[in-house]
């Protein structure tokens, strides 16, 4: 391929000035035509900030998108639909027609015996039989699914507050970082078991009882987690640009910190409601749970545990498990799916 020259390069230089200055020459207005254009076709614009706004506007929305993720995850879609359904069929089931008391002891009216171990079908009214002291299972499975999921919802919102709220303070205000960390080692150190049994113990057993013990060890987690990513967060650019502006801590923390938390708060709450049903499981069956008069899926699969050697009544046992299973199955599978859909990283189409 031949090489161009110095000369053939200034050459074409000079000629593409050439013709640009002879087209700007060509478009230019001459004295009588500017005196003959109408002075009001180039009247100054006036700024208007509200125009400016509307130009740099964006309709992005972090909540808005989040739930738009969420709702595209069908498997937690449906998940949802059935935990909602479920939760909703705890609380009406009481106010339906032909429902039992959970608690009454109900007897064959030919014989005056107890109505004890129907299977599912076997008794006139008792959809999924009875146990083995003649109770309607079905009115103690729903029952016990409600006293369950209370206890788990209080028990994580509890630790939500409470692990937050230590988290961000043991990760941000660097004075009472011995403190808090000298305070979680005692309790961490501590088997989780030995705590929520002696707590019971020495407490009379009840609901409350139950609840306090599980918050005294709940908040453990939340706040190690919090904490951690605090400290990952907050000696970031802006964070150090606030300080030095004199941003106040609370609203350092409300609207520098907290944010980037939500998907780990709401992952760590999700799972703390099946945590929280599985530890009164176990306080049950070591028999410091609830009172025998309050159903729980704790104390119904403890009573069928009893009789799963008896083929014909591991109904008793089976069920409440299925009922544990779902509500553990669908927290778990809920709160990923919403951790990953608050994620921002996740927002970027």
């Amino acid at each position: 391929m031949p090489r161009i020259g110095e000369k053939t390069i200034e050459r074409l230089e000079t000629s593409l000035e050439d013709e640009l200055h002879r087209r700007a020459d060509a478009g230019a207005l001459t004295a009588g035509d500017l005196q003959g254009l109408d002075a009001g076709l180039f009247a100054p614009a006036v700024y208007d900030e509200s125009a400016a706004e509307r130009g740099g506007y964006s309709n992005y929305s972090y909540w808005g998108s989040t739930l738009r993720i969420f709702w595209r995850n069908r498997v937690a879609r449906c998940l949802v639909i059935l935990l909602i359904a479920l939760l909703a069929f705890t609380f009406i089931q009481p106010y339906l027609p032909n429902q039992k008391d959970p608690n009454v002891i109900y007897y064959d009216e030919t014989t005056g015996m107890p109505l004890a171990n129907k299977q599912p079908g076997q008794a006139e009214g008792f959809i999924l039989g009875t146990n083995k002291v003649g109770q309607d299972l079905w009115s103690r499975i729903w029952f016990g699914t409600r006293t369950s999921l209370f206890i788990g919802f209080v028990v994580a919102l509890v630790n939500a507050v409470i692990g937050v709220t230590l988290g961000v303070l043991w990760g941000y205000v660097r004075r009472l970082d011995q403190l808090l960390t000298s305070l979680y080692n005692i309790i961490d150190n501590v088997p989780r078991t030995i705590i929520l049994i002696l707590i019971s113990y020495i407490l009379r057993p009840s609901m409350t009882t139950i609840i306090l013990s599980m918050c005294f060890v709940g908040w453990l987690k939340m706040a190690r987690y919090t904490r951690n990513q605090v400290v990952i967060i907050r000696d970031r650019d802006y964070n150090l640009a606030s300080r030095c502006l004199g941003t106040g801590t609370g609203r350092i923390i409300f609207r520098n910190l907290l944010p980037y938390l939500v998907s780990i708060i709401m992952l760590q709450t999700a799972l703390a409601v099946p945590t929280a049903i599985t530890d009164e499981v176990f306080l049950t069956y070591i028999g410091l749970g609830l009172p025998l008069d309050t159903p729980s899926l704790g104390t119904l699969i403890i009573a069928g545990k009893a009789l799963m050697t008896t083929p014909s009544l591991s109904y008793q046992l089976i069920i409440p498990c299925v009922a544990l299973t779902v509500v553990t199955v669908c927290f778990y599978v809920i709160g990923n799916a919403f951790a990953d859909a608050a994620d921002p990283k996740n927002h970027v189409s």
